[in-house]
């Protein structure tokens, strides 16, 4: 358990090490941490810190966030990650806060000194003195498709997917521009990223067979379709995001070792060039055996999610991943506790969401007394389960059971209705509109008595309506209409 003063060697996603140090501890059980102005290539030891104070947060700033300290408040209950270093004890460092309002999780510490340090180190000084000295004003930008209104101020921008041809200097006008959405072939995108260092989020729809964005600023990347085989990164990249077909070659610096890999796949397996990952996020169906992941030797951090139920896992044998200490299951019904790592593994952390009851109970005792940390969340009955496991409502129950139960039902009298009209019907979309409609509707009345609706479960909500919409034959873009017409949550 942390104790005031504290302090922390703190790995950073793109290689060196910060640092931090715990300034109070509230006694509703929350820990106000800090990270220090201190950046070093190896181990940092208590005596180099010594000098050390708050990193003060001048990135991407505002008049409004001048002087942000990168300060959090994490939940004491949550241990830190593993891989953090504690150093030992010393007096609170001058200017360390013993409290702030800003609340956040252990992992988001390390990211922000590493955007710091980007804005610092590759950031050109004319660049920063035009964002920075940026207005709210309206200018009118011409990509290529007639003048359009935006704010000097605007920071993401999706840019239209159907121009042959598109005027990236008009990006000019945008000086705080850093993210972008993107459809289709390149048409000088990787250019025109490569020329504005400020742009370093995108996401690409439907991209060509070879994405060479090597040359480009990006951190973080989000691709999805069909069609890509050969994806070339840039060095700077910490998150990529394969939301379709994984491409089958993928080229990074230093196999991936410094990359959030989220991906997609049956067979458990993550694309080539991409073996170097320590932090995985996947998204399988089915049965996996850990040992499809043998080539991730560096694995640190590892997220398994079931699309569909009752698939099983093999993790019983970690020795091939000496330095995996996180494990997190989603949707995890399908698993057996003998199934899961053994105490004497790496494994520090195990973290489920989404599990049979009476496993949650067996779980609890196979680690008790061990150093792993376990939370459990979302157990569920054999009988519920029989019910609902192939409910996408199915854990609204885990915010409020009557809630989630009523979504429940609501959802399975639509899917029944949905399946008992006729196939290749044309007037099938006619009657299955007001199917539809009352599915909304009871949600809407489900959020005003419950008020359980926020972002992830809206997103769930709009999921289970466009599969249903398109069981009936309803186009994607008319279901999002009438979604957006008949919700109010």
């Amino acid at each position: 358990m942390v104790k005031v003063g504290d302090v922390a060697a703190v790995p950073l996603p793109l290689g060196g090490h910060g640092a931090c140090q715990v300034g109070g501890i509230s006694a509703d059980g929350w820990v106000t941490v800090c990270m220090l102005d201190r950046y070093s290539e190896v181990m940092p030891t208590l005596d180099d810190l010594a000098s050390a104070g708050p990193l003060v947060l001048t990135h991407h700033n505002r008049p409004e966030r001048l002087g942000r300290l990168n300060a959090l408040r994490v939940d004491r209950s949550v241990p830190p990650p593993p891989d953090f270093r504690w150093l030992g004890h010393m007096p609170l460092l001058p200017g360390i806060p013993q409290e702030t309002n800003a609340y956040g999780v252990w992992e988001n510490l390390s990211l922000s000194i590493v955007c710091q340090r980007r804005w610092d180190l590759q950031i050109p000084a004319d660049v920063k003195a035009v964002y920075d000295n940026s207005t709210p004003n309206p200018v009118v930008v011409d990509l290529g498709d007639g003048p359009q209104t935006q704010y000097a101020t605007m920071w993401h921008l999706d840019l239209p997917a159907h121009l042959p041809r598109v005027r990236w200097s008009a990006l000019d006008t945008l000086p705080c521009l850093t993210a972008l959405g993107f459809s289709g072939p390149d048409r000088g995108l990787a250019e025109a990223l490569t020329n504005r260092p400020l742009i370093d989020q995108l996401t690409w729809d439907d991209p060509p067979s070879t994405v060479d964005l090597s040359t480009t600023h990006l951190t973080t990347l989000t691709i999805s379709g069909t069609g890509l085989r050969h994806l070339r990164l840039p060095p700077g990249l910490m998150t990529l995001h394969l939301t379709g077909e994984p491409p089958e070659v993928v080229e990074a610096a230093e196999d991936g070792r410094w990359i959030r890999l989220t991906t997609t796949s049956s067979a458990g397996t993550v694309p080539s060039g991409l073996h170097g990952v320590r932090d995985l996020d996947l998204q399988t169906a089915g049965d996996l055996s850990l040992l499809s992941l043998g080539a991730l030797t560096g694995l640190e951090s590892l997220h398994l999610r079931w699309s569909r139920p009752y698939g099983r896992l093999d993790a019983s044998d970690l020795s091939g991943f000496p330095r995996l200490h996180t494990l997190r299951l989603t949707d995890a019904y399908g698993i057996d506790a003998p199934s899961l790592p053994p105490s004497a593994a790496s494994l520090r952390r195990l973290s489920i969401d989404g599990i049979r009851l009476s496993q949650a109970k067996l779980l609890k005792a196979r680690y008790k007394g061990t150093p792993v940390h376990v939370a459990v969340q979302g157990a569920k009955s054999d009988a519920w389960l029989a019910a609902n496991v192939d409910n996408p409502l199915r854990d609204w129950v885990d915010d409020d059971e009557r809630a989630g139960a009523a979504a429940c039902r609501a959802y399975a009298s639509a899917l029944r209705a949905i399946g008992r009209l006729p196939a290749d019907d044309p007037a099938t979309v006619a009657e299955a509109r007001p199917i539809l409609r009352t599915l909304v509707e009871k949600l809407n009345e489900i959020e005003e008595r419950y008020e359980i609706i926020d972002t992830l479960r809206r997103e769930q909500a709009g999921d289970a309506f466009f599969d249903l919409a398109r069981r009936a034959g309803i186009p994607d873009s008319e279901a999002a209409d009438l979604f957006d017409e008949w919700r109010d949550f």
